[in-house]
């Protein structure tokens, strides 16, 4: 073979040769891009459901998902008793809220019902050291390990603390078995059917329920449990006093030393005023004049197709109105208090510390949150699909504020 026919060979199988390493190493580079982008874009779309997927390689893959997701999102929303049918008119909302009322279990009178009030007095005795109420209108097989961590860190802070779960699917023999490690450490706690009709009565409450029974008012697109929750807090609070808590919230810190206090969930950054409030936690003094402003509004402004209207927005709404005036009797809270975390960037709690900057920062936050902050707020709604990773800063919260610790890396 001529030397000028080994040259052209060697030039061929040289250029070959860098093609093949270009190529390869864009597969390397698209592939790690891919997979990156997909990490980001899950944590970014659990945090912010409005993101959508960039139109590149991972589509094929991403639909898939996100079909599989949709399916059973579309399946749950439909067997959800609360939800009525997606883009429904009022009158067809009504129409299922007169079929679907017969079977709504939280709206029975029955012997539980009748019980209640006898039984709310007979459980919180002097010996309580704080009065703590929570609501779940959920199935009891939907009370996990995330909302249980909730209940021990209220316990670990108030170890005489009286807890009471407004729910009938957790007062059963199946809501039993999941308080008990609780009951068997002798904390007080219990789950107690709500009687509707007794809560409201002699409040604007009162007429809004007879409505609703009655098949007359537009429950909206909104989960109905969802507005009832956000009715049931202020009434309970009203008849009996004393603290609310959503089940989503790990306790830091005692919370006996608080009155008649609602915290501030954003604020201005120029004026340091408060721009929203929030109503995940609530304590108030029996008969607090602001619950019951805040009944009247949710009876005479009740919009069920609006998410956070009749919840946030509405404590919002009513603060913003008698806040100026004297002797209003309440104090609102910075942010720091109970929601030191916005719901936009509570993701980044939940991950672990992969470099030794990130590892410096959650400690950092740890040592913030654990001095400044009664509590933090998970927001569930957005956070529900995030799983609690070993070393974040949520993790370490936790872990420092359980009763049994278990589960709390599978929750």
């Amino acid at each position: 073979m001529s030397d000028n026919k080994k040259l052209r060979i060697f030039s061929t199988i040289c250029v070959a040769l860098v093609i093949f390493a270009l190529y390869s190493d864009g597969i390397i580079f698209t592939s790690f891009r891919e997979d990156h982008t997909e990490s980001i874009l899950k944590v970014k779309r659990q945090t912010n459901p409005s993101i959508s997927t960039p139109r590149n390689n991972i589509n094929i893959r991403l639909q898939s998902i996100k079909g599989d997701f949709s399916v059973a999102r579309k399946k749950a929303i439909y067997n959800n008793p609360f939800i009525p049918p997606f883009n429904a008119t009022e009158e067809e909302r009504i129409a299922w809220l007169r079929r679907k009322l017969p079977k709504l279990e939280i709206f029975k009178s029955d012997l539980l019902t009748k019980r209640f009030h006898s039984r709310v007095l007979q459980f919180f005795n002097p010996e309580c050291e704080v009065r703590v109420f929570m609501t779940w209108i959920s199935p009891v097989t939907s009370f996990g390990n995330r909302e249980f961590l909730a209940l021990e860190s209220l316990f670990k802070a108030h170890p005489k603390g009286c807890l009471m779960i407004l729910s009938r699917t957790m007062d059963s023999v199946e809501g039993y078995r999941i308080l008990k490690p609780l009951i068997d450490r002798r904390f007080k706690v219990n789950a107690a059917t709500p009687d509707l009709s007794f809560l409201f009565k002699d409040t604007p409450a009162e007429n809004w329920l007879g409505d609703l029974e009655k098949g007359n008012k537009d429950p909206g697109e909104i989960s109905l449990a969802q507005n009832l929750s956000n009715l049931m807090r202020l009434a309970i609070l009203y008849k009996y006093g004393g603290i609310y808590l959503d089940t989503d919230f790990i306790v830091l810190k005692p919370l006996n030393g608080l009155r008649n206090s609602i915290g501030a969930q954003s604020i201005d950054l120029l004026s340091k005023n408060w721009t929203r409030l929030n109503n995940a936690v609530l304590i108030f003094d029996m008969n607090h004049p602001l619950l019951l402003k805040f009944i009247e509004e949710f009876a005479s402004t009740f919009d069920g197709n609006r998410w956070g209207y009749n919840g946030p927005y509405l404590v919002s709404r009513v603060v913003q109105r008698v806040e100026p005036r004297p002797g209003s009797n309440f104090t609102v809270l910075s942010p720091m208090a109970f929601y030191p975390v916005d719901w936009t960037k509570i993701g980044g709690l939940f991950k672990r510390p992969e470099r030794e900057a990130q590892l410096r920062w959650v400690k950092a936050k740890v040592l913030q949150l654990s001095g400044e902050t009664y509590g933090v707020h998970l927001w569930n709604r957005q956070s529900s699909g995030l799983l609690i990773e070993e070393g974040s800063v949520i993790g370490r919260l936790i872990s420092d504020h359980c009763v049994t610790c278990k589960g709390i890396y599978s929750s």
